[in-house]
């Protein structure tokens, strides 16, 4: 099976999400703890609900559960729990789908490429070397100094690809 940080990962049928959880909650205390900061109930759920598939998940997917798991399910409530775990990087925000997603590398600094399954929604955070190189010398022939990027690529996952 295809670790956590490999694109195949969200493809994949019989993928086990349950392990994909464990490891990012894991990964998730540990960055909390070296930043100083606390991974509250809510924010944790929030964090399990985003990483129970590889689709991604708007805000107000998220508030029925947080009803049901007791907390106060308005908006501002779960975009608070989003901030924090953007902000300590357990998370990204896809902003063509105006949804959330789980990072795959935690704690690390890295660029976000997302393939985005236009047909089921599973997504794939991907690190490529040769785009991030590709992207600063264009950058940097047009006198731009980059600062943050993120790519967002929609097409068809193998299994979807398969279907037609």
């Amino acid at each position: 099976m295809a670790s956590q940080n490999s694109p195949n990962v969200a493809y994949q049928t019989n993928h086990d999400h349950n392990h994909c959880i464990k490891t990012a909650l894991e990964h998730a205390h540990e960055v909390c703890q070296s930043n100083g900061q606390r991974l509250t109930k809510i924010r944790e759920l929030v964090l399990n609900l985003i990483w129970q598939s590889h689709k991604p998940l708007g805000a107000y997917d998220l508030l029925p559960a947080l009803a049901k798991a007791g907390f106060n399910s308005a908006p501002p409530t779960v975009y608070r729990a989003l901030d924090f775990l953007q902000e300590q990087g357990l998370v990204h925000r896809l902003a063509s789908l105006n949804s959330f997603i789980g990072c795959t590398h935690p704690g690390q600094q890295h660029h976000g490429y997302f393939l985005i399954c236009s047909q089921c929604g599973n997504t794939a955070e991907m690190q490529s070397q040769e785009l991030q190189r590709s992207i600063l010398h264009c950058a940097s022939a047009a006198g731009f100094s980059v600062e943050q990027e993120q790519i967002e690529i929609l097409g068809r996952c193998p299994n979807c690809q398969e279907s037609i």
